[in-house]
């Protein structure tokens, strides 16, 4: 059964919810997510969301501290819009129902995280992210003009120019239909059309054989754009958070960078610090600096970790102030309150994306993107921490705008005569080889790790660049003979973005913000102060359903 509404929302974090709830007010809207409603990088997010709200704040503060972390490629445009209007979308956060901590009377908690000079962060203990989502839920669910679709994965897009050879796809004319959706449920494939379609998928950390991303971060948002033309750039710049809970049972647990703000020094096993020897913000500096310093002490002295130290704090504090990291510290036997934790940074927020203007619009009409699988220019080389969620509630909330003018104007989806495809399978059979999809996931999350990571050389990143197009044909054969799947379609999603990191590593011959070249050391504003963008203009590696002819 086909689904067509106005309004087509891909992922149900606060970038995807935020648009689903305003566009509500002027259509029909469909949210498309791969698992429950809840599950989303937003609802992992502990430390907060950045907002100037304090008397000695200003927007211009926020502005020069963002463009200070993006090491000169964030767009002062899309940064100035961001930083301004951010207060305002947050307090309708607030309105809906969002409960940030406040001290005594009426006033917020601020706290204040590395690369901000000053307390800015509104934050809800260290469960910021599922008390955004909670309330951002509770008010989906109570609008009627939005159906969830849960469980459910975007295949492709569906573009005028698969149908209209006269259209040259990723060219502006090329439009957006809709997506062919997989219902893993009910194992069919469906369509779904609509005049605007938001991408709103999230970042691709499981690319990484160590991440803080939950299992759904597969980068699709990133792949399925690229697939239909779309433009994507800055892939090279992939953040890794310094601290990650180290414990084998410990999947993907971050350790806010809250804890440091509010006092966490980092220490070596024996105890020295050596962050001042890094950064004149010593443990407060930018995540990419503090990444880099870590990986390298731990090169030097061989150790698997360093120690994030919170016991001169006093305990009542820590604990109260990071219930949720105290509660999930003990369950692996450490107590933060008398001993130091055991951190390693992990692949963390990916800073490149879908390229898309103030607005969330991509170069393909009425296709827009925003949060994490976006490329906006906020966030440059290098994210400031908890920009993140106010990028997704600013720039869905111009989305919108600019899509309800888009539906005041004729579309393809107007034509009486449009009549879009059913998915074909083709000769495609039922898998009997997954042992295929899970080695292939490792051995690509295991070669980005090892190769296209924290630190980077040429000759790492052209072994990553032969061996990723290897699996490439691996994985395009295996998708064209075999009926598809989520592991399928994750499995190609994954190596489509880490072909897109390794090429914009490889293309930048410097060294800038989160990509750090060993062979490329200093930062080459002469020639480098660019975006790396990628676009598959020929569009090869599309689905099975080839381009037919469109009745004009």
């Amino acid at each position: 059964m086909n689904v067509r509404k106005d309004f087509l929302v891909i992922g149900s974090g606060i970038a995807g919810l935020t648009f689903a709830l305003k566009a509500a007010r002027f259509g029909s809207v469909a949210i498309v997510t791969k698992d429950v409603l809840e599950e989303s990088a937003t609802r992992y997010a502990q430390g907060g969301i950045a907002s100037v709200m304090a008397e000695d704040d200003s927007c211009e503060l926020h502005v020069e501290d963002t463009l200070q972390a993006g090491r000169g490629l964030c767009k002062e445009e899309v940064v100035r819009v961001v930083c301004r209007e951010g207060p305002v979308r947050v307090r309708e956060l607030i309105d809906l129902g969002t409960r940030f901590d406040r001290v005594a009377g009426a006033d917020y908690h601020l706290s204040r995280e590395g690369g901000h000079s000053k307390h800015r962060i509104l934050h809800s203990n260290d469960l910021t992210g599922w008390e955004i989502e909670r309330a951002l839920i509770e008010a989906v669910k109570r609008e009627k003009n939005i159906e969830i679709f849960t469980h459910h994965m975007a295949i492709d897009l569906i573009t005028l120019a698969r149908f209209d050879k006269a259209v040259s796809p990723g060219r502006p004319r090329d439009e957006a239909l809709g997506l062919y959706v997989l219902d893993i449920v009910g194992n069919r494939v469906r369509t779904f059309l609509g005049k605007a379609t938001l991408l709103a998928t999230g970042g691709a950390g499981k690319v990484y054989l160590y991440t803080s991303n939950p299992d759904v971060a597969t980068g699709d948002g990133v792949a399925i754009a690229y697939r239909a033309g779309a433009r994507v750039s800055n892939m090279e710049f992939f953040q890794f958070h310094p601290t990650c809970l180290y414990h084998p049972k410990a999947k993907s647990f971050l350790i806010s960078e809250t804890v440091r703000g509010e006092g966490g020094i980092l220490r070596l096993r024996d105890g020295r610090t050596f962050m001042e020897n890094y950064h004149p913000l010593g443990c407060l500096a930018p995540r990419d600096v503090v990444a880099r310093a870590i990986d390298n002490e731990m090169k030097k002295s061989g150790d698997e970790c360093v120690y994030l130290d919170v016991t001169h704090i006093e305990g009542y504090r820590s604990r109260e102030r990071f219930p949720n990291i105290y509660k999930t510290c003990l369950k692996f036997g450490f107590d933060l309150t008398r001993e130091p934790i055991p951190v390693v940074p992990a692949a963390h927020y990916m800073c490149g994306g879908v390229m898309v203007n103030v607005n969330g619009q991509t170069n393909i009409q009425r296709l827009f993107a925003s949060g994490e699988v976006s490329y906006s220019g906020l966030h440059g080389a290098n994210r400031l921490a908890s920009n993140s969620l106010l990028e997704g509630l600013v720039l869905s909330h111009r989305a919108v705008a600019q899509a309800v003018a888009l539906m005041k104007k004729p579309g393809p989806l107007d034509r009486s005569s449009l009549e879009v495809p059913a998915w074909d399978s083709g000769s495609a059979v039922d898998s009997d080889e997954s042992v295929v999809v899970s080695h292939n996931w490792d051995e690509i999350r295991r070669l980005m790790w090892n190769y296209v990571g924290i630190v980077r050389s040429d000759k790492r990143c052209y072994r990553a660049e032969r061996r990723i197009k290897l699996l490439l044909e691996e994985i395009e054969e295996y998708y064209w003979n075999f009926k598809i799947t989520q592991d399928t379609l994750e499995l190609r999603n994954i190596a489509i973005t880490a072909h897109l990191i390794i090429r914009g590593a490889l293309k930048r011959k410097e060294s800038r913000g989160l990509h750090y070249s060993i062979d490329h050391p200093e930062t080459d504003d002469v020639h480098w102060a660019v975006e790396t963008v990628f676009q598959d203009t020929q569009q090869r590696l599309f689905n099975r359903n080839q381009p037919k002819t469109l009745s004009s």
